[in-house]
């Protein structure tokens, strides 16, 4: 699970940077910029909840 984790967030980088190039290219920097934005919004959204399970273990290891 942590592997496909992983490989989903390093997808989103990947096809974000390639649009932000694309579009950097074209003349269209403020395109690029918000499409950087979005996909960083993205990947914190789905890390978020792993914090809070990572957490929640972290509390029941330690029994606080």
């Amino acid at each position: 699970m942590v592997i496909s984790f992983l490989f989903k967030i390093a997808g989103i980088g990947i096809i974000v940077a390639i649009m932000q190039q694309i579009l950097s290219k074209t003349g269209r920097e403020e395109f690029a910029t918000l499409t950087v934005i979005t996909g960083v919004s993205v990947i914190i959204a789905m890390i978020i909840p792993q914090l809070s399970s990572i957490l929640d273990e972290i509390r029941s290891i330690f029994n606080l």
